[in-house]
């Protein structure tokens, strides 16, 4: 998309320095994908409190107990 703006020098000259970009509209481009993906970051870990993820101690017994199983069903002939 074809767009005119105006951008203040200064701003443009950092990010081109900051970006390595070689012309203003890699810039402009590697600056607006930087701002989104800091967004999504931002996202990702504001939701971390609200996801209900298992316990490293929870995830082992869970292990623990599917080797027990698995076991079980060898030693009485049984098998999945």
């Amino acid at each position: 998309m074809k767009t005119t703006i105006d951008i203040p020098e200064k701003a443009l000259a950092d990010a081109m320095r900051y970006t390595g970009a070689k012309t203003k509209r890699e810039a402009v481009v590697k600056a607006l994908e930087e701002f989104n993906r800091l967004r999504m970051v931002e996202n990702l870990i504001a939701s971390f409190g609200t996801w209900d993820i298992a316990t490293n101690d929870e995830i082992e017994a869970g292990d623990l107990e599917e080797i027990a199983e698995k076991s079980d069903k060898h030693t009485t002939g049984t098998f999945d």
